[in-house]
């Protein structure tokens, strides 16, 4: 297994992982940390399995957001590669010197490895609220 920074070469990559699973819309490049560089991938025998970015505030705190992973990998340890992702997401995050990450997500199994990970998971809805200020 190997965890690396995500770099321009991985964009294509990334967006057709994002418009292969339903409902998701590959985000613009703008609003993703470092124009789409900034986060982590994991791979496992030169094949990406999974990536996620790192947002940075001006306090200590991170938010982890978009994790995606290859909807072609089909290896049995898909789940343990996409948590080794998380666990090394939150060591960056460690290593910045922030205190506190947040995430949001809909999808059950990525809800159940943050919670194996000891992540609190509020149990009542919580809605996102988006504007576009163009």
């Amino acid at each position: 297994m190997n965890v690396r920074k995500i770099t321009e070469k991985d964009w294509d990559t990334l967006v057709s992982w994002w418009d292969w699973w339903p409902g998701w819309e590959a985000p613009a490049k703008e609003v993703l940390p470092e124009n789409g560089t900034g986060g982590i991938m994991v791979e496992k025998n030169g094949i990406s399995v999974a990536a996620c970015f790192i947002y940075t505030t001006n306090s200590k705190t991170a938010w982890i957001e978009w994790v995606i992973s290859n909807p072609a990998y089909k290896e049995k340890d898909r789940g343990e590669l996409i948590e080794n992702l998380l666990k090394a997401a939150e060591q960056v995050c460690r290593n910045m010197g922030n205190t506190f990450i947040m995430s949001v997500s809909r999808n059950q199994p990525l809800i159940n490895k943050h919670k194996k990970l000891g992540w609190i998971i509020q149990e009542k809805p919580v809605y996102e609220m988006l504007k576009f200020l163009k």
